[in-house]
């Protein structure tokens, strides 16, 4: 578990980071506390007015967790496709989420998932979804619906974790600004 201390500092990255992206000022230094200099996997979320601005992040624990989230910060402000670049007149607006990704563990049967604390990876091929483990409670899904949709957001039809596709759960530690 992250401190308190920890947490605002990794929080205060991210937002530095998009700012500085925004507007061309210098990038932070990721080594912001002792934490951030471990290896890590992190996704960096955005909202605006409750709403997803933006969401990428890194799978795998290779990589300082600070430089993660800083890549994934700028990411999700720049290159997530399915918004435009963050604006300089919308930062005041974002509010910043942090999901600190556990190690990857497989998945079996759908029982092996346990809704609002696992988040599921599923990959087949070079097809590869993502879904947190907060997003199957904020719409109401049971566990199979959660597989059903990590494996659309992967471009596989909704059944593939019963086809062949390799599925995995992980847990998250999730904070945010607000």
């Amino acid at each position: 578990m992250t401190s308190d201390t920890d947490r605002r500092l990794l929080l205060q990255l991210a937002r530095d980071a998009i700012v500085a992206h925004v507007t061309g000022a210098a990038a932070p230094a990721t080594g912001v506390c002792p934490h951030a200099n471990e290896p890590g996997a992190a996704f960096v979320t955005l909202h605006r007015h409750g709403e997803l601005r933006g969401c990428i992040g890194h799978i795998e624990a290779d990589e300082p967790l600070g430089r993660v989230i800083a890549r994934g910060a700028v990411a999700a402000a720049s290159a997530d496709p399915r918004f435009p670049p963050v604006g300089a007149s919308e930062l005041p607006e974002l509010e910043i989420e942090l999901s600190l990704l556990g190690p990857l563990e497989p998945v079996m049967t759908p029982d092996d998932i346990e809704v609002g604390r696992d988040g599921l990876v599923v990959e087949l091929g070079r097809h590869r979804g993502l879904l947190l483990p907060q997003v199957a409670p904020e719409w109401g899904w049971d566990r199979v619906m959660f597989l059903a949709q990590t494996c659309h957001k992967a471009g596989l039809p909704r059944d593939a974790w019963k086809q062949g596709a390799t599925v995995w759960k992980f847990e998250a530690e999730v904070f945010g600004e607000r």
